[in-house]
């Protein structure tokens, strides 16, 4: 199938987990509004994936649930994309993610919530890694985004299992783009500042949001709109030179 300017991804294949709600749910969209065909994946918001799928009129969209942390639910994902478009996938979009919204110190941290943030956080982006790492389109179109956070580069209080989960997974990008030299599938991270979804807002009064948005450059936290379109610039072919990096999207306040 041929681009269009209007439609430079039709015919591309985009797998997005995360995508029922929250950042991941615009991710989606835009990348429909481009013409890209979708696998949304999701861990527990069926309604919320079901009702974004029968909204995305500019392309095909599927939901599946799936658990990021299992080898074979994420393998799963790949197969569904292949069998339901005839056709490899083009691009991963990593967006599941949790986080501890009782913010503990290190010390106050269960074994238990450590392993629950690794669990979905790094493992899952490893395996979702991986199998894009085989099975994404090579000889150009195979992208690869996954999401860390801003948290990494400022290192707050309270976040410690979160925050080390995320930079393992920058650590592991950086690599993974070496790694895929002669593929020309290009990976990348971004890393949002505070957003406006249900992650952020989890475990935080109203105090909190609006001091942290006041002590932002821009004087606001973020939206989902905001983190999108970089997010969905990474999987066109006008980004193709940008590889091996993380971009921090949070304005200004790292």
């Amino acid at each position: 199938m041929a681009t269009t300017n209007s439609h430079p991804l039709s015919g591309r294949t985009a797998i997005v987990t995360g995508a029922s709600r929250g950042i991941g749910r615009d991710v989606a969209a835009h990348l429909s509004s481009l013409g890209a065909d979708l696998i949304l994946c999701y861990s527990s918001s069926s309604a919320q994936a079901e009702s974004l799928a029968s909204q995305l009129t500019s392309s095909r969209a599927i939901p599946v649930k799936a658990d990021v942390s299992d080898p074979a639910a994420v393998q799963s994902l790949f197969d569904t994309a292949e069998s339901a478009f005839s056709r490899p996938a083009h691009i991963l979009v990593a967006c599941a993610g949790v986080l501890d919204a009782k913010y503990p110190s290190l010390v106050d941290t269960s074994v238990e919530d450590w392993d629950n943030t690794f669990a979905v956080n790094t493992r899952g982006a490893f395996l979702c890694c991986r199998e894009a790492a085989r099975r994404l389109v090579k000889g150009g179109r195979g992208r690869i985004v996954v999401f860390s956070s801003s948290l990494v580069g400022s290192l707050q209080p309270g976040y410690s299992a979160y925050v080390a989960s995320k930079a393992a997974v920058e650590a592991m990008v950086k690599i993974l783009a070496k790694e895929m030299k002669g593929t020309r599938i290009t990976a990348n991270c971004v890393a949002p500042g505070p957003v406006a979804t249900e992650l952020f807002f989890a475990g935080k009064n109203e105090e909190a949001v609006k001091r942290i948005g006041e002590a932002n450059p821009m004087g606001r936290i973020g939206e989902p709109s905001d983190i999108a379109p970089v997010v969905v610039f990474l999987c066109t072919d006008a980004a193709e030179w940008v590889n091996g990096q993380v971009i921090r999207l949070n304005g200004g306040a790292i």
